[in-house]
């Protein structure tokens, strides 16, 4: 605990000089000029790559130097994909183990409120591992990153040992729905930019290997709590939660750098003149399309591992096994970076929807964790790409604002995912009517990816 708490005061000390210096070294020197050969992820600029309004834009009179191109690799830059890596195990990589606690709660906390009620604390910290990203992408962009960030890990570390202490249903969505969502969402969206800072022409595997740590924490969780509650109780097991999100978090506080300087670009928090851009329009619709069942078949996994026999125990290992399976997206960075990022996700994502319609299907512990594993590894795709197409719609002194933008837009569908589908299986008696719904807007979604891709392309076919 010691050298935790050394590491985290060490990141005060450099959050104080960080404004200063970078003032002062690029202070003089104008980077409007310098910075278009970031205009998109590999490399390439097209005609369409770039949203039209930003162009026309004025840069703020904080005059700043593109200190060269993206390195693309070294020590530093892989440190930081490391300590990215270590917040998306502390932050998706928690969100995405809620099936656990759907489940447990169910059974035994809280027995007398309904599975669609439930799932609403789930659905928050979806949705507002989302929604903060508006705010907190503009203020990443004007370089206010270090103080928000500390704060928001402070938060998050804080409400995981609330969540110990809850015993009712509002308790549990205060502290675990919304306090856990918002630390969530305030770390997510500037770390995705900051990764983007260091790779260009290797992006796509620099983001799929910060998203391994998703992965990883999407397995570490449910698995430690299978085995911890029975031995130390649920309280303990959250708490052992909380201290691994300590270490973690203290370490990425310290590794986290950015590469660029600030630009205060004009447009405000929420730049409408953006969705001039059809592709960027499309774009997201689809991400709110996808959102919408996105995450069903991950909430209530479990819970319908027992409806059709499963043990209790062995369900929370069905999640785990659909989580370690996403642990492969490593592969879709790189396939990213040879034939284009939505056209990763478009077939991959396709193939989540066809799973999740499945999913319902399953009649035997063996087609159930077949149908899984299917569904988390092209889940994987989704999560870790879907930040390379929103930098290549414009220019990356603006890219936290985008992806900021798109991020809050997909939170609503992400809050009322989960509790639709909870509502139509309640309803119908089973999941197969939410299988439908659930995985009919995942595919709906990946049309929508394709008409973006067209619309920024200028053709049907293309690296993109």
């Amino acid at each position: 605990m010691q050298i935790t708490s050394a590491v985290w005061f060490s990141h005060i000390r450099e959050t104080m000089s960080e404004k200063s210096l970078s003032t002062e070294v690029f202070q003089g020197i104008d980077s409007a000029s310098e910075i278009s050969h970031v205009l998109s992820y590999d490399g390439q600029k097209t005609g369409a790559a770039v949203d039209p309004e930003i162009p026309d834009e004025q840069v703020s009179q904080k005059h700043v130097t593109h200190p060269g191109e993206a390195p693309d690799g070294g020590l530093r830059a892989w440190l930081v994909v490391f300590a990215a890596a270590l917040v998306m195990f502390s932050t998706l990589g928690f969100l995405l183990s809620w099936g656990i606690f759907q489940a447990y709660y169910e059974e035994n906390l809280l027995l007398n409120t309904s599975p669609s009620n439930i799932a609403w604390i789930g659905s928050t910290q979806y949705a507002l591992a989302c929604l903060p990203s508006l705010a907190t992408g503009r203020m990443f962009d004007l370089g206010y990153f270090k103080i928000p960030f500390f704060a928001a890990s402070c938060i998050l570390v804080a409400c995981t040992f609330l969540t110990a202490e809850c015993t009712q249903f509002w308790q549990f969505f205060l502290t675990q729905g919304v306090g856990i969502g918002v630390g969530c969402g305030i770390m997510w969206n500037p770390v995705v930019v900051i990764v983007s800072h260091w790779f260009s022409k290797r992006r796509g595997l620099a983001l799929s290997l910060t998203t391994v740590g998703t992965a990883l924490g999407s397995i570490v969780f449910p698995v430690a709590a299978q085995n911890l509650i029975p031995l130390i109780g649920f309280k303990w097991t959250v708490r052992v939660f909380g201290l691994i999100l300590m270490a973690t978090l203290g370490t990425a506080n310290v590794l986290l750098k950015r590469r660029l300087p600030p630009v205060d670009v004009h447009g405000g928090l929420f730049n409408l003149k953006a969705f001039r851009n059809k592709a960027f329009t499309i774009y997201c619709i689809s991400g709110i399309m996808i959102l919408l069942g996105l995450y069903t078949e991950l909430t209530y996994l479990s819970v319908s591992a027992v409806a059709i026999g499963i043990s209790k125990d062995f369900s929370f290992y069905v999640l785990a096994i659909a989580n370690a399976a996403s642990a492969l997206r490593v592969s879709f960075g790189l396939m990213s970076d040879k034939i284009g990022a939505i056209n990763t996700m478009a077939v991959l994502t396709a193939m989540t929807g066809i799973a999740t319609i499945a999913w319902p299907f399953a009649k035997n512990e063996s087609q159930l964790i077949a149908i899984a594993a299917i569904y988390g590894f092209s889940l994987g795709a989704y999560v870790s790409l879907y930040s390379a197409p929103l930098v290549a719609m414009g220019q990356m002194e603006d890219a936290g604002r985008r992806v900021g933008m798109f991020m809050s837009l997909i939170a609503f569908a992400g809050v009322a995912g989960p509790p639709i589908s909870g509502a139509i299986s309640t309803g119908t008696g089973g999941f197969v009517a939410a299988g439908y719904y659930s995985g009919g807007s995942i595919i709906f979604g990946v049309a929508l990816l394709l008409v973006a891709r067209y619309l920024h392309l200028g053709r049907l076919r293309g690296k993109f």
